[in-house]
């Protein structure tokens, strides 16, 4: 089993490929996109996604607008945000929004490993606690 379920997203490929080699080898399982739209797609097909690192400056849907849309249909999925040097307004907006963290590009591999890790632990403890009141509530209807 992988030590998390993650949703990489970012419109530079050579970066992507990058990344997804690194994180492979210290035990994650990456699916890669390109754009917004595609993440959402991801996301729709794939519900053990359970953190998304999502670049801010994509041509299209941005990832303002793709922090949006994931908090507004996938509200549990956590969501670090990579971001530039010019973007860092931004990622605080992103912050405001829902999203887990930032990271500035180029990210230290170390910091991202442990704010995943982080981002991953609050994400399965939120899913536990939604059982939990589901197991809850049916046991309450049939007493």
């Amino acid at each position: 089993m992988s030590l998390a379920n993650i949703l990489l997203v970012d419109d530079e490929v050579p970066f992507v490929e990058t990344m997804t080699k690194r994180l492979n080898k210290r035990g994650f399982e990456i699916i890669s996109t390109h754009s917004g739209q595609d993440a959402l797609d991801q996301l729709s097909k794939r519900r053990g996604i359970e953190v998304v690192i999502l670049d801010v400056k994509m041509p299209g849907m941005d990832g303002i607008q793709t922090l949006e849309e994931i908090k507004r249909r996938f509200p549990i999925t956590e969501v670090i945000m990579l971001t530039g040097h010019a973007t860092v307004e931004s990622a605080i907006e992103g912050m405001k929004l829902g999203a887990f963290d930032y990271l500035m590009k180029p990210c230290d591999m170390e910091q991202l490993v442990s704010k995943v890790e982080a981002a991953t632990q609050r994400r399965r403890s939120h899913e536990e606690k939604i059982i939990q009141a589901r197991m809850k509530e049916i046991a309450s209807r049939q007493a």
